[in-house]
């Protein structure tokens, strides 16, 4: 019996020995996560830029700032991955090589994703409660992003149908530069979600067509199937009346996403086309325009390019 135990304690020995060993090893594939020069900071008040530092620049800057335990491979390959990933989505350290019109973008998409709480990903910060935003910094960040649009808010409440400039039998829908003409089509599909934007005072309605609606049912999304069609339609957002109720105010766009892997190939699979006014006035001077709306759609690549959706985790 005692040789039987000393055999046992032998072979756990040598079994952790061997672990032991190989975690070691592992020590020696672990990957550098260098910090490039910064080049143009986010340039914006203390009380902004702080919250950002400590919930963002780990990953989404050239400051990293990589904890001992994140350095232990084989953790220490994901952590390489992940920040490599999330500079390429955005990086606070290469602001300054933004447009005026994609540093809005961004800052409100990643403050809306703070305010979900999908950002910081809850898995970092189990890991690293520091990285938490607490609903005070959560304000201080919505009051700034919303300053910086600066855009008055309707007065006065009254509803307003959704009617837009239909074009007759004899004249030709309007069509944006890149050749996607409107339609009204979308007027009988499903809504698959609605949203508001507390920075510029606007509501939203998504619809989808049958394709969309089965692809997010079924998530298959990531990539969406040829054919989905996605159309965004954008009102003015009236205040609050005195039961509650919010009412949408002036007609401000449609924005249409077509699906066509192969024909949008350079925009991610995805054409776009806005239309402003009742008269549905075609947006984009020049047919780059569509990348400038790729650009910001990269934010939502985990969702196949698409914003404000309802989805599967």
């Amino acid at each position: 019996m005692k040789r039987l135990t000393r055999s046992r304690s032998k072979a756990l020995l040598l079994a952790g020995s061997l672990i032991a060993v190989a975690i070691l090893l592992l020590q020696f594939t672990s990957p550098e996560i260098p910090n490039p020069p910064v080049t143009g900071p986010l340039a914006g008040p203390d009380s902004v830029t702080t919250i950002f530092q400590h919930a963002c620049y780990d990953c989404h800057s050239n400051e990293s700032n990589i904890r001992w335990y994140d350095k232990v491979a084989p953790v220490s390959w994901k952590v390489a991955a992940d920040v490599a990933e999330a500079r390429g989505h955005l990086n606070f350290s290469q602001w300054d090589s933004l447009s005026h019109g994609e540093q809005l973008s961004k800052l409100w998409y990643i403050v809306n994703m703070v305010d979900q709480g999908r950002m910081p990903l809850p898995s970092y910060t189990a890991v690293h409660p520091s990285a938490r935003v607490t609903d005070e910094e959560i304000n201080t960040l919505k009051r700034y992003v919303t300053a910086l649009t600066n855009k008055p808010k309707p007065t006065v409440i009254k509803p307003v149908a959704h009617t837009t400039a239909k074009p007759s039998a004899k004249q030709a829908a309007p069509t944006s530069i890149n050749g996607i003409a409107y339609f009204d089509d979308y007027k009988n599909w499903k809504v698959i979600a609605s949203t508001n934007r507390f920075d510029n005072g606007t509501m939203r309605l998504i619809y989808g067509n049958d394709i969309a609606v089965k692809a997010l049912e079924k998530n298959t999304i990531n990539p969406w199937p040829d054919g989905a069609k996605i159309v965004k339609v954008v009102w003015d957002k009236q205040p609050v009346d005195s039961v509650g109720n919010v009412h949408a105010g002036k007609f401000n766009n449609v924005q249409l996403m077509i699906r066509d892997s192969k024909k949008f190939r350079e925009t991610g699979g995805w054409g776009y086309a806005r239309f402003n006014t009742p008269q549905l006035i075609p947006y984009g001077k020049a047919i780059t325009f569509a990348v400038e709306c790729y650009q910001c759609h990269k934010l939502a690549s985990s969702n196949g390019f698409v914003f404000d959706i309802p989805t599967k985790e």
